[in-house]
């Protein structure tokens, strides 16, 4: 290597001919060196070289622009509406371009969920032998539960509830956790994208919590009944956040792989391929670990309360469900089948609330082909969390929740009122019922008209949680 008139190989070469760098890389360039100071020149050495440039298949084209089609199951009633809806249409058009999506699917509480390409919340999309992690997003299985409490105050309900869950940033403090279960948590720690320590350890001090935004602890009574009934709204917390970035980094490998021009959010992981099968295994874990969080708040608080219950089902609206090879991915939406999962306890019936000033609606499914089989899961959003607060003025957020719930009881965990979870942050509530029913997504069964609810609230800027986690 002495004699000057020598350069040696470096990495620049071995990419240029093709060379993926890797762990073999210090090796190959090694090999190349010395073969070039044997007096090898550099056509030879790179034909030497050539049988271990990676073979990279070919790249899966996306899907011509309007190729697939979807489904709109949302009329706009004003300028907002029709604004929102356009914003809706544009994301779904490049949604509809990945390469393994057969269609898709908005219903009436559809609004954009983040940059174009991005499933918006209240969309469907379905598709082959593919799960998207980016389509069901990181609030994994964010679901409902209602049970019956019969004759029980409404009021002993919600106070004994204020005392028993947990809102906000991060888990429960040692010597306040809710028990997990040794044979899930063994379970997660045979799964290759549940078992590292942070996950594990989210899974234990999450069980109990319900996080922020838009979750609710909800307390009304049935028209049809005349019962008490709990309502909660939340999805995995830490360990469902951390299974989605596993999957979101695992669906990059093959994006990267297979499909380049695909939208990073669209990255799939091939569902029958180890990973796939992992992935989908990983998915019904934390299902399992969402329905026992919820059912922990509610027995606490059925215990707090001195209550005894009735029935109690659930449903998630933010998941992966298969049918067939088709793989059906819903942000913010409902199945709307009646076997959609085997351990619901519904009878074919769902969860939909609207907002804290609205009732809850339970309804029955009817698997409408022009939704793909699903209902809405909410009101949705025309205008986003920072432009209904410049729309409300000068009207302070306290101001507008006495204006917005009258007689209700509504309690924020914080203490202090979250103006972008008022009534009049969302569509109207009749708006969405009646598309609902004219879309024929849905049949209304019973109304749980409120007495009031409990969410997160604002949370002190000390404690908000970092950039980033969720």
């Amino acid at each position: 290597m002495e004699d000057l008139a020598i350069k040696p190989i470096t990495g620049r070469e071995l990419k240029q001919w093709g060379h993926t760098p890797g762990a073999q890389f210090p090796a190959l360039l090694n090999r190349a060196n010395e073969l070039h100071v044997a007096g090898h020149d550099m056509s030879a050495i790179r034909a030497e070289l050539a049988s271990e440039i990676p073979v990279r298949p070919p790249q899966i084209e996306l899907h011509e622009e309007g190729a697939i089609g979807f489904h709109e199951n949302l009329t706009p009633a004003d300028d907002d509406e029709v604004a929102n809806l356009e914003k809706v249409r544009e994301t779904m058009r490049a949604v509809m371009r990945t390469p393994t999506v057969i269609g898709g699917a908005i219903m009436p509480d559809a609004c954009p969920a983040g940059p174009i390409g991005t499933i918006p919340v209240g969309g469907v999309v379905a598709a082959h032998n593919a799960i998207h992690p980016g389509m069901h997003s990181a609030d994994i299985c964010c679901s409902l539960m209602l049970t019956d409490l019969g004759d029980t105050d409404p009021k002993t309900i919600l106070d004994a509830a204020q005392k028993v869950t947990h809102f906000g940033p991060g888990g429960r403090k040692q010597g306040q956790r809710f028990t997990v279960s040794l044979d899930l948590l063994d379970a997660m720690r045979a799964n290759p994208f549940l078992n590292n320590a942070k996950t594990i350890r989210a899974v234990q001090e999450h069980m109990g919590t319900q996080g922020d935004g838009n979750h609710f602890l909800f307390v009304g009574t049935s028209r049809r009944t005349g019962k008490t009934m709990l309502v909660t709204h939340h999805g995995s917390r830490g360990p469902g956040a951390k299974l989605y970035k596993a999957g979101m980094e695992v669906a990059e490998k093959y994006r990267r792989l297979h499909s380049r021009k695909t939208l990073k959010q669209n990255a799939w992981i091939p569902a029958d391929s180890e990973d796939g099968r992992a992935y989908w295994q990983a998915l019904q874990l934390i299902r399992k670990w969402t329905k026992t969080n919820h059912n922990s708040i509610h027995q606490a608080t059925m215990e707090a309360a001195g209550a005894s219950s009735g029935e109690r089902f659930w449903n998630e609206h933010n998941f992966v469900f298969r049918r067939g090879e088709t793989y059906l991915h819903g942000k913010g939406a409902t199945p709307a089948w009646s076997d959609f999962a085997s351990d619901a306890d519904a009878a074919g019936r769902t969860i939909i609330p609207l907002n804290m000033a609205e009732p809850i609606l339970i309804v029955r499914g009817t698997d409408a082909p022009h939704a793909l089989g699903f209902s809405p899961h909410g009101a949705g959003r025309n205008w986003s969390r920072t432009e209904h607060m410049r729309r409300l003025g000068t009207t302070t957020a306290d101001e507008a929740l006495i204006a917005e719930t009258k007689g209700l009881d509504v309690r924020f965990y914080s203490g202090q009122v979250d103006a972008s979870e008022l009534p009049s942050s969302y569509k109207p509530a009749q708006a969405v019922v009646a598309q609902i029913e004219s879309y024929g997504l849905a049949e209304v069964e019973d109304w749980i008209d409120p007495y009031g609810c409990i969410m997160a609230g604002q949370m002190p800027r000390f404690i908000r949680r970092p950039r980033g986690v969720r």
